[in-house]
């Protein structure tokens, strides 16, 4: 009698398989990973232009920033003091970066003494940092 070979792979097979892709997935895993940061503070940046920009037309039109009590809810709220208000000058406010952390504005400031600091705390959300931490700044 003739013995029929069913249809299957082996264990020895499947374990190759599986080594294969741990390989894979070991060499590819770790770009990824890297690419979602790099997209957060690409994120981050964007945003702190965004508010620049409008924090500069609030500027042009009451003749001073908002204070750092205003805060940048100024930019879409009209704050007390500023009669020349033609806001918003946002649709919406960020309010939090891309890590989840509250944007961090004070003016006058300390790094820009004739204007504004806005940064972000970035990834530790800490000020200060290097590298991945580091904060994300209109000073530097």
């Amino acid at each position: 009698m003739k013995r029929h070979r069913e249809a299957g792979f082996t264990l020895l097979e499947l374990v190759l398989v599986m080594l294969i892709l741990g390989i894979l997935a070991a060499r590819l895993v770790p770009n990824f990973v890297g690419r979602s940061e790099d997209a957060k503070r690409s994120r981050a940046i964007s945003d702190l232009e965004a508010i620049s920009t409008a924090l500069d037309a609030f500027e042009l039109d009451n003749g001073f920033f908002p204070s750092t009590n205003q805060g940048l809810q100024a930019l879409v709220e009209q704050p007390q003091g500023a009669d020349n208000w033609k806001g918003p000058y946002l649709r919406r406010l960020p309010r939090q970066d891309p890590w989840g952390n509250p944007y961090q504005y004070r003016c006058p400031g300390i790094y820009n003494t004739n204007s504004y600091d806005l940064y972000s705390l970035g990834r530790d959300g800490r000020e200060g940092g290097t590298g991945p931490d580091e904060d994300i700044t209109n000073w530097d």
